[in-house]
């Protein structure tokens, strides 16, 4: 992996292409163009043949050929698809800035020409681009540093999302943990090692666990309240850093429209503290099941029904008008 910081001053990490999967590249485009070569070269002999062309203009004819068929092509291929040509399609590779932009037809102008005419020159032995590419740390070839482009990897295998939860048991320590200290370095660095957590060796696997596990314990409190293993550890941390964040967004941006047609609020509270939605087909929560929660018999629950109201009794009124005191409960008086 590699940074580029674009213009906006927002680091992207990219796979750089290097020389091997580059010269594979290149040779796919050059056997395609030796192919159109010998059709148009054995076309144009033809006609020169059947003609009365002096000798100079058939070099002169030939040489514009391959001129036009080696950097034309790839002008032309690198400038209307942004940077790639039919080899860097089969096996996924592009052509950028330094900023990670698109390039423009100057940049692949300028590559193409130091490709034909440095790079891969047979009067320097085609070994100028090679040497540059292995010594550059971002592969790059004396076209690509005066042009100011690289060469990437765009496809690749997508690293998976690990699934972060808490064990049932653990929710309470969760909540209460301290995590304005982890840093999101760290916190990257924990996540990659969870996503890619089958993929290691078993050694290598345990080795890295603990060490990654020993850093978030150092910034983190408190510690588990019963032991756990590193992954574990690690996912419910990152879980619990999760849902913060989220619940976060949700208070700092509510939605400007409120009113009955106003747009949905996308930083809006789900219905569960834990993000996720209720229903028969919801996914499991993160943090595994919970007990349900059962009131106590008797127990006042959090809406309780309101206590009955007592019957209505007319006051007594004695001859002379005047109410009986304490014969009216609801306290009317005459």
């Amino acid at each position: 992996m590699s940074q580029l910081v674009t213009g906006e001053a927002v680091v992207l990490q990219v796979r750089i292409a290097r020389m091997p999967t580059r010269a594979l590249a290149c040779a796919i485009d050059v056997i395609l163009q030796a192919i159109v070569l010998g059709v148009l070269i054995s076309l144009l002999a033809g006609f020169l043949i059947g003609g009365d062309a002096s000798e100079a203009l058939a070099v002169a004819l030939i040489f514009l050929t391959v001129l036009v068929v080696v950097i034309g092509y790839r002008v032309v291929m690198e400038t209307l698809t942004r940077g790639r040509t039919l080899g860097k399609m089969v096996l996924g590779l592009k052509v950028v800035r330094d900023d990670g932009s698109s390039i423009r037809f100057r940049h692949a102008l300028v590559r193409s020409l130091f490709w034909f005419f440095v790079d891969f020159a047979p009067w320097f032995a085609a070994c100028p681009g090679i040497v540059a590419s292995l010594m550059n740390k971002q592969g790059k070839r004396i076209g690509d540093m005066v042009s100011g482009t690289v060469v990437i990897r765009e496809r690749h295998q997508p690293m998976a999302s690990p699934p972060l939860f808490v064990p049932g048991h653990l929710v309470q320590w969760a909540q209460s943990l301290e995590l304005s200290r982890l840093s999101d370095e760290l916190a990257n660095a924990s996540r990659e090692y969870l996503a890619r957590y089958t993929e290691l060796l078993p050694g290598a696997r345990a080795a890295l666990g603990d060490a990654l596990a020993y850093r978030v314990s150092q910034v983190t409190a408190p510690a588990p309240p019963v032991p756990i293993v590193a992954p574990a550890f690690l996912s419910a941390v990152l879980a619990e850093r999760r849902r913060r964040e989220l619940t976060r967004l949700a208070t700092a941006r509510p939605a400007l429209n409120t009113g009955p047609f106003g747009p949905p609020n996308p930083y809006a509270v789900p219905a569960s503290p834990y993000g996720v939605p209720a229903g028969p087909f919801a996914p499991p929560t993160p943090y595994g099941a919970l007990p349900p929660v059962t009131a106590l018999p008797g127990a006042p629950g959090p809406f309780p029904a309101p206590a009955p109201a007592a019957p209505y009794r007319p006051a007594a009124v004695n001859p002379q008008g005047w109410a009986a005191p304490g014969s009216n409960e609801s306290g009317q008086w005459f």
